[in-house]
């Protein structure tokens, strides 16, 4: 075994470099005491050699089997070697290194350095990397790396890219696969494929993934849209609270003061509370003056409360005449830390 070593060892000082890879891996399969070594020195051969794929999935080998050698420290200059060199290799001659980019992330390597790989191929934006890519949404891989390959599609991909998410969502049954396609939607500001699914999608818990994803990219018309056409009331709830993530305080205040369903209208009048502008307390201070429905009215106590609104609190405090009402009002305004509360809960303690 030493004499394998010491032949390994005169390979490198010598630059024979696929001499030197073959010695240390004939030492590492025999496992002797020496195979921590023999593994960092074969990664840093096949550095040399150009076979970066195979010098991180040495080195990855080592750690996971010798946590405790010392040769540990000298492996991770080694592999931040390796790993600056594919960047350079990246950013220097991208053609050569969608290869190498692809070997690492169908190799053995960990899923850190198979992730990292698949960003550098994301982000440099050639046809190449998409293609790789692409095949990785796909299925190509483990379904991880495959929600982050569609995760990075949405980013940085263009038209095509969202074409290949769309042949996926349509051919994969995989609930979670095609929850990231509509989250990868959103993240492309791709609101006519969110859009087709929250109509079509037939199941319901894609459905409220796509509505929401609506919500996050402002598709306020196509929230309208499905408004106005859904008869579930708990798919009409999902979409009152896509007006809200769109900040679409308009069509809440609509739903708040025009909507049939308590129920639905509660939610509006919860959704404006989280809402903070001149035109939702506005909606707001209208409702409760026209509301004769007492749960109704305590909804909008709670939205002024999740607003931070003492000034409206304390108006209704001091004027409503229902007992119940007055109350729910007062112990709103004793948990807000803010002037107007205190001078008025003071106010009430000197009477």
């Amino acid at each position: 075994m030493q004499e394998l070593y010491d032949d390994g060892r005169e390979a490198l000082d010598e630059d024979r470099y696929d001499k030197a890879e073959a010695k240390f891996d004939q030492l590492a399969q025999l496992k002797g005491p020496q195979t921590d070594a023999a593994l960092y020195w074969k990664a840093y051969a096949a550095n040399k050699l150009g076979q970066r794929d195979l010098a991180l999935a040495t080195l990855a080998d080592m750690k996971k089997r010798f946590s405790q050698s010392r040769w540990l420290k000298d492996a991770s200059v080694l592999e931040l070697e390796v790993k600056q060199s594919i960047q350079g290799l990246m950013n220097s001659d991208a053609e050569r290194a969608m290869p190498l980019l692809e070997k690492v992330i169908n190799g053995s390597g960990s899923p850190r350095e198979k992730s990292r790989a698949l960003f550098v191929l994301a982000q440099s934006g050639s046809r190449e990397g998409r293609e790789i890519i692409g095949r990785i949404a796909k299925g190509q891989s483990n379904p991880e790396l495959q929600r982050e390959a569609i995760k990075y599609l949405g980013l940085f991909g263009g038209a095509q890219s969202h074409q290949i998410m769309a042949e996926v969502y349509a051919t994969n049954p995989d609930v979670s696969v095609r929850r990231a396609i509509l989250r990868a939607y959103m993240l492309g500001g791709d609101r006519e494929r969110l859009f087709a699914a929250a109509k079509s999608e037939k199941d319901e818990s894609l459905r409220r993934e796509a509505i929401r994803q609506l919500g996050l990219v402002h598709g306020v018309g196509e929230l309208e849209q499905l408004y106005q056409a859904e008869t579930s009331t708990d798919l009409r709830r999902e979409i009152l609270q896509a007006f809200f993530l769109a900040g679409e305080s308009g069509k809440l205040v609509q739903a708040a003061q025009g909507e049939k369903d308590p129920e639905l209208r509660r939610t509006a009048i919860r959704n404006l509370g989280l809402i903070h502008s001149d035109e939702s307390a506005k909606a707001l201070q209208t409702i409760y003056s026209r509301e004769t429905d007492r749960s109704l009215k305590e909804e909008v106590l709670n939205a002024y409360f999740l607003q931070g609104n003492a000034a409206a609190l304390v108006a209704i405090a001091k004027s409503e005449k229902d007992p119940e009402l007055k109350k729910t009002a007062v112990a709103k305004l004793s948990l807000m830390h803010s002037k107007e509360a205190t001078d008025y809960l003071m106010e009430l303690l000197q009477k």
